[in-house]
């Protein structure tokens, strides 16, 4: 559980980092070659780590069902709009919102087992973390100091 934990915190340091980097892309590119530059050095460096971690058996892929093929497109949206987002928003904003979406949906697809989930019972303590999270967002988003003046609201 503990390297569960510390995987988790460095996946969303990275996250994190990654998405700072890919709005300066889209400062300098625009959405679209942001997205395929992205996306494009993601699977070289994917490729490049699988042949030398799994050599031949990197392709191994039976029994996969074909729909799964498809999150490659999925990673397309959320490329586009998390730039976008971020464009729209600013970096802490957009991305407490998308982590706040992913959290509520991921909750979703457990308790109703889709996407071949094992089924999970939805709870109110579940439900609760999520709100508490969304309040923190508006705390946020309405709370502290102002950009311009920099006072206290």
């Amino acid at each position: 559980m503990v390297v569960g934990l510390i995987l988790a915190l460095v996946a969303g340091s990275l996250v994190g980092l990654q998405n700072i980097f890919n709005s300066k892309v889209n400062e300098h590119t625009g959405s679209w070659a942001s997205t395929t530059l992205v996306l494009g050095m993601g699977f070289l460096a994917s490729l490049t780590m699988g042949l030398i971690v799994e050599g031949g058996n990197l392709f191994n892929i039976q029994n996969m069902k074909l729909w799964y093929w498809f999150s490659g497109l999925i990673g397309v949206g959320v490329v586009t709009c998390i730039l976008n987002g971020i464009k729209s928003l600013g970096p802490t904003y957009a991305i407490s919102i998308v982590l706040t979406s992913q959290l509520s949906f991921a909750l979703l697809w457990d308790s109703l087992g889709w996407f071949g989930l094992e089924q999970v019972p939805f709870t109110f303590q579940q439900l609760l973390g999520v709100l508490v999270i969304a309040g923190g967002i508006i705390v946020y988003k309405f709370g502290g100091r102002t950009v311009e003046t920099g006072e206290q609201l």
